[in-house]
């Protein structure tokens, strides 16, 4: 009993100091912001690595999830409403709720483990502390810039996920179940309203784009051990990634909806 004790106050003394060092990070990297137009190459160039190239990744999930979206939906309307409301579930869903988890989650795999392994390497061959021998700023140079796009282009993907998403889910309306175009989208402006199924979409992406970059960054800047160090800081960042952004899904939607 006394060794479970004191494992558990150990855990919750690491689990305090972890995210408060996370926390400490992220706004040590905010306050490098009225740099953004020295650095802003910097800028571009990781919102092209960790947003643009993500694109044809992100396409795919979300022609996926519009598709079973649909089908889904429409399962639960045999038998019970009509086919017209088709397009205010699959949409509504999408918006609120597929749209931004999916994006989230594949860019934390996608993105997440490969900021984790990036830094983590430049720890392991100590090019961090190169860095910092030639009077730079290592926060400033790397983790600034990879948060910032995170926080960025996450919600940019997301909405062309939401917009390919629903979509997709259209077609399958189409071409399954013979339901036109004016049926499936007035059903969805019947219902849809900017501030209570978009916004809030757009915001929970945004707070996932920020779990992700200062996540990662935070865990390649503590790996160690060399080459297995490095493996498990990729890991470590997508699988603590995906658990922010589900728990942070459950708060958020408990808060805004």
């Amino acid at each position: 009993m006394k060794r479970l004790t004191v494992w558990i106050g150990r855990g919750t003394l690491d689990l305090v100091s972890s995210t408060g060092s996370a926390f400490v990070l992220f706004g040590r990297s905010l306050g490098n912001l009225h740099y953004i137009h020295t650095d802003r190459v910097l800028y571009i160039q990781q919102m092209y690595r960790l947003g643009v190239r993500a694109l044809p990744l992100v396409t795919i999930i979300a022609i996926f999830a519009g598709a079973v979206s649909a089908w889904q939906g429409a399962y639960q309307l045999k038998g019970t409403l009509p086919l017209r409301f088709l397009g205010q579930i699959v949409a509504g869903g999408i918006l609120m709720e597929l749209g931004p988890v999916l994006t989230a989650l594949v860019l934390a795999g996608r993105n997440g483990s490969s900021i984790a392994a990036e830094l983590a390497t430049m720890v392991v061959t100590e090019q961090v502390d190169a860095i910092e021998a030639m009077g730079l700023n290592p926060i400033r140079h790397l983790v600034t810039p990879r948060v910032i796009a995170m926080i960025i282009m996450v919600p940019m993907v997301t909405m062309w996920a939401d917009f390919v998403a629903i979509f997709s889910g259209f077609a399958v309306s189409k071409y399954f179940f013979n339901l036109n175009f004016s049926t499936f989208f007035n059903g969805f402006q019947a219902v849809f309203d900017m501030r209570s199924d978009f916004y809030p979409g757009l915001f929970k992406a945004t707070m996932f784009g920020i779990s992700i970059g200062v996540i990662s960054c935070w865990i390649g800047l503590r790996a160690s051990w060399g080459a297995s160090g490095v493996g498990r800081a990729a890991i470590d960042a997508f699988v603590i990634s995906s658990a922010l952004i589900l728990i942070n899904d459950y708060i958020l939607a408990t808060l805004l909806f």
